[in-house]
């Protein structure tokens, strides 16, 4: 069974959103059989390299609110956070333009190391308050998690993986997918948002329920094929 997941690195529902997803594969009998596909999607494509003023500043101007309403929302998503177990620190965070942070995810998809690379990145944006789309940073990143340090040098000196981004997000266009975390479950079912991990698991297991071929119970010789009956 596949699961296909779109989500910006920047994007703190899609942090909770992914643990969500690991809890609930945590208690779904088929795990190892699950293969997860991390997907581009950039909240905010025109951002620049790093964004001026504090994150409590910058959410209360784009949501007409003032910096202490932002800081209790901000303060709220903190909770909700700690509930799955992460510790975020907005006061630390440092987003960005998140461009190449989702081409070196391409790169790492083509050596088996795409899963380690999102939650690395994911980490480092919101609890080590690293700035996300800075290129010595992404190097830093990508080395930690087992990435040759010439082949994420030579992905962000370049174009590569530009067209596989563009491609997720055009996908993601079609799909009718307007904000993240998404999943699509076995190309059948489309989950919006970091829902509660039990209902994931619903979703998990009636997906593989229409999947998985059927299982033969009893003793098969006590059955006609065709015109010929065992006896």
């Amino acid at each position: 069974m596949r699961i296909d997941i779109w989500s910006d690195v920047v994007c703190p529902w899609c942090y909770i959103g992914k643990r969500r997803l690991e809890t609930a594969l945590a208690a779904f009998p088929h795990r190892d059989e699950v293969e997860i596909v991390w997907h581009s999607f950039e909240l905010d494509p025109a951002a620049p390299r790093e964004k001026e003023g504090s994150y409590d500043e910058r959410l209360a101007e784009k949501y007409g609110v003032s910096v202490a309403e932002a800081a209790g929302m901000t303060a709220k998503m903190t909770e909700v956070a700690a509930t799955e177990g992460l510790d975020f620190r907005f006061d630390l965070a440092r987003p960005g333009n998140t461009f190449d942070a989702h081409r070196l995810l391409h790169l790492a998809a083509e050596r088996d190391l795409q899963g380690a690379l999102k939650e690395r990145l994911l980490a480092a944006t919101f609890t080590g308050g690293a700035p996300i789309s800075d290129a010595e940073t992404l190097v830093r990143l990508a080395i930690e998690v087992g990435l040759e340090e010439a082949e994420a040098r030579a992905v962000l000196g370049g174009d590569a993986f530009a067209a596989d981004v563009r491609a997720d997000e055009q996908q993601a266009q079609a799909l009718g997918i307007s904000g993240v975390p998404f999943f699509v479950v076995d190309s059948k079912y489309g989950v919006s948002g970091a829902q509660p991990s039990n209902l994931l698991l619903q979703v998990l297991d009636r997906a593989w329920s229409e999947s998985a071929p059927l299982q033969m119970i009893g003793d098969t010789s006590a059955a006609c094929e065709g015109d010929a009956c065992a006896v």
